[in-house]
């Protein structure tokens, strides 16, 4: 398990150093820099322009600029936001709770709807029940995010008033932030109805985020159940005479899983990236909304050193999704 563990780290090396060199030089084709934005039409002249880019440094060739980066992001040091002059560390370790707990909650409603919709499909397979899970999946996960955001406001917010369109918490209440996770400072609070306030908030942005990692759940449940209710040691524990309940939890769901789980640690990537459409919908204060604003306002740093943590998120949990494996099968932790 060490020797896994240490190859996998290895190979981050030139993972992470190539989502560095994409992001530094995608982010600069946008057209126009963070000195032009800022400027406007406020009459600024060449000269003063010319004076800003190079106290900023973007007057310097680009693989200067590059290299001076990669030197600092190796030192631990991601730079400074252009717009707000806080370090961009500091900015996203603010931000990224906010983000996390929105795709918790997410996740945990795509797992807790997702993975026994498929069982059900499987063990009813070819029924109207069966058809109708697939048909459902195969909806949500081609339904796009923002149109589907756009479909639960006009009707559980504008149409029924059942849920609040943006924010984390009501305005009534004010919580001074402890961790970061909206749920837990309201727990931690004195403020009665706080807690039910965040939890409502995170309702309808949870199922929009949520939708798509159901969907794909749902389905690779429905298809890992199938292919491992065929095989000879199903039709084994049947002909034990062990009870349905036991060969499907026991012996059929614990194989199943280990796809299941796999695809639940890759589904980490959509949540993030459905998380920044997500966030501007609903004015949520995240990673996601930060990262659109500093592309508007093409604050390199901001938007580099937060491709480059989102990064390190969803390689860190693919490698924790490796490392569980061995624990649903004992089999893969031995080959490793």
């Amino acid at each position: 398990m060490l020797r896994f563990l240490a190859s996998r780290l290895i190979v981050l090396v030139p993972t992470l150093l190539g989502v560095i060199l994409l992001a530094f030089f995608l982010v600069r084709q946008l057209h126009g820099d963070a000195v032009e934005v800022r400027a406007g039409e406020r009459g600024i002249t060449e000269e003063q322009l010319a004076e800003r880019r190079h106290a900023l440094g973007l007057d310097r060739p680009l693989h200067e600029q590059f290299l001076s980066y990669l030197g600092d992001v190796v030192q631990g040091d991601l730079g400074k936001s252009y717009v707000t002059q806080r370090p961009v560390l500091d900015e996203f370790a603010e931000l990224f709770p906010a983000t996390i707990e929105l795709s918790v909650v997410a996740m945990i409603f795509a797992i807790v709807i997702g993975l026994p919709a498929g069982i059900l499909a499987a063990l009813t397979r070819g029924s109207f029940l069966d058809h109708g899970v697939m048909g459902a999946a195969l909806t949500g996960y081609s339904m796009p995010i923002f149109w589907w955001a756009i479909l639960l406001i006009v009707l559980f917010s504008n149409t029924l008033g059942l849920t609040p369109v943006s924010g984390r918490l009501d305005i009534l209440y004010y919580i001074e932030p402890t961790t970061g996770f909206m749920l837990i400072d309201t727990l931690l609070s004195d403020e009665a109805g706080a807690f039910w306030s965040a939890l409502h908030h995170l309702i309808l942005p949870s199922i929009v985020l949520g939708t798509i990692p159901l969907a794909v759940i749902a389905r690779m449940t429905r298809s890992a159940m199938l292919e491992v209710l065929g095989e000879d040691y199903i039709r084994t524990a049947r002909a034990k005479g062990l009870s349905p309940r036991r060969v499907i939890w026991v012996h059929a769901l614990r194989n199943a899983l280990i796809p299941v789980v796999t695809v639940i640690g890759l589904q980490t990537g959509t949540l993030l990236a459905g998380a920044v459409l997500t966030e501007t919908i609903f004015s949520w204060p995240g990673v996601g909304k930060w990262l659109i604003d500093a592309i508007g306002r093409r604050d390199f740093p901001a938007v580099q050193g937060g491709i480059l943590l989102i990064a390190m998120t969803i390689i860190a949990v693919n490698l924790v999704v490796d490392l569980l494996y061995g624990l649903i099968n004992p089999r893969i932790r031995l080959q490793k």
